[in-house]
Parts: C-alpha cells; sequence; structure tokens
C-alpha cells in the first residue's frame, strides 16, 4: 500500500471513527444490556416464564376473556408473542359488521397478561428492558429519524472497522501480541484499541453489518421497489411474504363457533417441536373466518424451521400451508438468520454473557479510540486555542459517554422501587438525570474524575440492586434459584458481577494515575 493511500484510510478511518462516537457508543452500551432485554423485564415484574418462545396462552380462554371486554363479531383479531414475559399482544381490528355498535367499530391494542388476564397500554407496560432495547436504535427519537441515525451510524461504523483492519494490515499479527503499560499514554490507548479491536472485530462486523440492514432497508430497498415493482409496496411485501393474506368479509353469520385450541393442537402434533408464535383471526363470527397459525421450529434443532398455516373455520380445511420442516425461501432465511445473529438468542445464556462482554469491549474501542485522537493532538505545532478546544470536546464525550453507566444502575433501583414505573416515569427520570450528570462531569474539566466517579458511582448502585429487589419481593438470590425463578437470580448475580469488575478497575485505574503522577504524566 503507498503512503498516500495508507494516510488517506487513516485519516478516513480517524474522522469517521471521531463523527459516530458518540451515537456509537450509546448504541453499543444500550445495546449490550439488551441481550437481556426479556429478564429485565421479568426482574422488574416479579415474573417468572417457564414457558418461552411461543405464546403460552389457550386461545379459547383468551378469546373468551377478551369476548368479556370487547364486541369481537366481525373483528380481526392477532394474538402475538413478542419476546419472553407474561404478556401477548393483542391487535383488534375494527369491525366490519355493519350492525356492530359503535364501540365495536374502533380497533385496539394492548398487552394481556397470561397469567392474571390484565390488560395494558404500550405506555403502561412500558418496562426499563423495552426502553435500553429502543435505545440502542434511538426508537426514542420520532420515526424514521431515530432508525435512520442508527442504521447511518451502523453503515459508519462498518466503514470504519474496514479501514482499521485494512491501515492495521501488516503488523496485524505482531502488533495483537503487543502491550506497553509502562510506555507513553498515546502507546497505551494504541496498543489496547488495537489488540481489544482486533479481538472484537469478527462481533462488530456482524452488528454493523445486521444494524445497518435492519434500520436503513426502508431507504435501501426504495429504488428497488420503484424499478422491479414499479413502487407497489404492497407487491414487494408479498414476494417478501411480509403481508397476511386478506379475507372479504361475508355479512353471514357463523353459527356455533367452536374450539379453536384444537387447531393448534393439531399444528403441534403435526409439526414436532414447533413453537407458535402468532395466531391470527380474519373474520370472527363470520362464514368466511380464517385462522392462521405461525412460529417456528425450536431453533435448536431447526435454525430456519418457519411456518404457518390456515385454516378456514367453516368447514375446517386448510387452505395455505408453509411447512416448516421444508427448505425455507431465501428471503425467510436471510431474514432469520440476520435476526438470530443480531439478537443472540439461539444459545441460550452463555452466548448471550458473551455478546454483552463483547459489546463493552466495543465500548472500550470507542473510548480509546478518541483518546487516542485527543493524544495525538497534544504537540507543540497545535496552537493552545486548538489544544483547549480538543479537550473540551473529549470532556464533554467521556461524559456523556460514561455517565451512562450510573445513570443505568440507578434506574434499576428507581424502577424497582415505584413499579410499575411507565413510560414518563422511566424517560423523565433517565433522560434529566444523564443531562445533569453529564453537564457536571464536563464542567469538571477533569477525564481522570469522570472516568472515576462514573465507576463508583455505577458500581455502588449496582450492588443496590440486588438489595433492593430483596426489599421488594422478599426473596434473595438463592430464594429465587430454589423457586426457578431463573431470570430475577440472574438479573442480581449479574449486577454483582458488574459492580465487582467494576470496581476492580477503578482499584487498577487509581493504581495507573498514581504511577502517571510520579513519572509527571496527565492522564
Amino acid at each position: 500500500m503507498g503512503k498516500r493511500m495508507y494516510n488517506v484510510l487513516f485519516h478516513t478511518h480517524t474522522v469517521s471513527g471521531i463523527v459516530i462516537s458518540v451515537a456509537l457508543y450509546i448504541i453499543f452500551f444500550a445495546g449490550s444490556f439488551s441481550f437481556f432485554r426479556d429478564e429485565i423485564i421479568n426482574w422488574e415484574r416479579g415474573h417468572q416464564v417457564e414457558i418461552k418462545d411461543e405464546i403460552a396462552i389457550n386461545i379459547d380462554t383468551a378469546l373468551s376473556h377478551l369476548g368479556q371486554q370487547y364486541e369481537l363479531r366481525g373483528r380481526d383479531i392477532n394474538l402475538r408473542h413478542y419476546y419472553n414475559e407474561r404478556q401477548v399482544g393483542v391487535s383488534l381490528s375494527a369491525s366490519k359488521d355493519s350492525t356492530a355498535s359503535k364501540e365495536a367499530r374502533v380497533g385496539a391494542f394492548f398487552y394481556l397478561d397470561t397469567e392474571d388476564k390484565s390488560t395494558a397500554t404500550y405506555p403502561e407496560s412500558y418496562t426499563l428492558g423495552e426502553f435500553l432495547y429502543r435505545l440502542h436504535f434511538f426508537a426514542q427519537i420520532p420515526y424514521p429519524y431515530g432508525y435512520h441515525l442508527s442504521g447511518f451510524t451502523a453503515f459508519f461504523f462498518l466503514f470504519t472497522i474496514l479501514t482499521g483492519i485494512i491501515i492495521h494490515w501488516r503488523k496485524i499479527v505482531t502488533n495483537f501480541y503487543v502491550f506497553r503499560p509502562w510506555a507513553k499514554l498515546k502507546t497505551i490507548w494504541t496498543d489496547s484499541h488495537t489488540a481489544l479491536g482486533l479481538i472484537g472485530f469478527p462481533f462488530q462486523l456482524v452488528y454493523a453489518l445486521t444494524g445497518a440492514f435492519f434500520m436503513l432497508q426502508s431507504i435501501v430497498m426504495a429504488p428497488y421497489i420503484a424499478v422491479l415493482y414499479n413502487g407497489d409496496q404492497q407487491a414487494f411485501d408479498k414476494a417478501l411474504e411480509q403481508e397476511h393474506s386478506t379475507y372479504e368479509y361475508s355479512h353471514r353469520p357463523l353459527s356455533g363457533i367452536e374450539s379453536l385450541s384444537k387447531y393448534t393442537a393439531e399444528v403441534q402434533s403435526k409439526w414436532i417441536d414447533f413453537k407458535i408464535t402468532e395466531l391470527k383471526i380474519d373474520n370472527y363470527g363470520d362464514q368466511n373466518m380464517y385462522l392462521t397459525i405461525s412460529g417456528n421450529i425450536d431453533p435448536r434443532n431447526k435454525m430456519n424451521g418457519i411456518g404457518k398455516i390456515t385454516y378456514k373455520v367453516a368447514d375446517q380445511n386448510i387452505v395455505y400451508e408453509k411447512n416448516p420442516m421444508e427448505k425455507n425461501s431465501y428471503a425467510d432465511v436471510t431474514k432469520n438468520i440476520l435476526s438470530r445473529l443480531h439478537l443472540a438468542d439461539y444459545a441460550g445464556y452463555g452466548l448471550r454473557i458473551i455478546s454483552f462482554i463483547l459489546g463493552l469491549i466495543s465500548c472500550y474501542v470507542i473510548l480509546s479510540g478518541v483518546m487516542i485522537w485527543l493524544v495525538a493532538r497534544d504537540k507543540k505545532s497545535v496552537s493552545d486555542k486548538q489544544k483547549k478546544f480538543n479537550q473540551s470536546v473529549v470532556f464533554w464525550y467521556l461524559a456523556i459517554c460514561l455517565s451512562m453507566y450510573p445513570m443505568v444502575a440507578l434506574e434499576f433501583v428507581l424502577v424497582k422501587l415505584f413499579a410499575p414505573a411507565g413510560m414518563t416515569f422511566i424517560y423523565k427520570t433517565f433522560f434529566i438525570g444523564w443531562l445533569v450528570l453529564s453537564i457536571f462531569f464536563a464542567w469538571k474539566k477533569n477525564n481522570a474524575f469522570t472516568t472515576k466517579w462514573s465507576l463508583g458511582l455505577g458500581a455502588v448502585l449496582g450492588l443496590f440492586i440486588p438489595l433492593v429487589n430483596w426489599i421488594e419481593s422478599g426473596n434473595w438470590i438463592w430464594d429465587n434459584l430454589r423457586l426457578a425463578c431463573y431470570d430475577i437470580a440472574f438479573i442480581d448475580i449479574f449486577w454483582i458481577a458488574l459492580s465487582v469488575f467494576s470496581l476492580l478497575s477503578l482499584r487498577r485505574m487509581k493504581q495507573a494515575i498514581v504511577l502517571d503522577k510520579k513519572s509527571g504524566k496527565t492522564f
């Protein structure tokens, strides 16, 4: 590689990394916690989910309960399992029956608790797990701007890691084994940035690709739809099987609706290890009433076992069938593989813990890259005014990024003390607290102070999390393990381990600061 090309790639790598650094840090930090979204939600609510990865409710029981609150005749009813929690999403369309009441001609969406049959709207059922999950793709910013911001961040991150590999290619092996903790600061940051960046490269590459795909697919696919489908979005969705078939309402009542659970039992006996994730009823109570059952084979047995079957209830005939035991379409395989790679939900706790650690390593790589940028510009040739500006940028950068840790830990404590918290409470306490803490750290203008207090506060608050859970629930870790409440016990153990690691890191950092002071260096 020529010197000019090397310099171009090096500066492109640096500039692109700095531009997206704050957004990228937020994505990886919040995304790391999102691997345990379900466990966080169940910990917050004090629930233990025994049946996972499928709808844990009898369809007849659900319809009977819904029928007591809503007039169901003529509606399309959708029951969907989104995540491993006790609630299932319920969508009711407006009734198509001309004789239906005024109330029935309005659609509704809410969550139904599969245990106590209580219902809640989305804001009412909002949890910290949902908040962190949605924060990692900026869903709190109005759609589609937040999605596109996270998507473009992932795209430029892909560019950053590829240029990073290229500029280090010649010395990629030798530099991986080099670490000089007693050298100058720029060398320390560079060594750790290179080594940890290489360790996390496969992980980061996967998440850059999948993140860009999911968040930018509407933009990327727009020219494709315009050229090949003449701008017809419905035709495109149908080709990818992203659209449910619609069935005409006949206005002829169906007398004596039989049990629908026999259809789900038939499907599960027909396809072994098939997990039902969605139940859709078209034209409830009409002669043209259809039941569509969707789901997938347990991924431990078949990674891409996506299946769907539709029955016409009046004559009990199958009108559509996609056998999960057969080879799936290219579109199905692509969507499923990318989704499972991104969510890391196909290999249990072990994979998600490893992914969490790699996510934090990625956060460190981002931090170290910014510190390299700062130290590299601490030269005599750089004016004092420019140096102060560079330092101010990093003060704000570290303040915003590192203050996330204590704020997340504090939010765990707050949502448990004030449960059920809801969307408004979480938004106000987290964003206001994050803003105040960021301004305070930036005002201090001391990177060592920001790092030390962020780790310290996060660790102390993290140790309070299992204590608050014990106070609120009366169960300690071993009690939850004995009661088979593994999700709740996991979060308590998780925070103890994370807090201990933070305290050990803080101790090592203090030792490094002392050594730096003796040598006349600054942190």
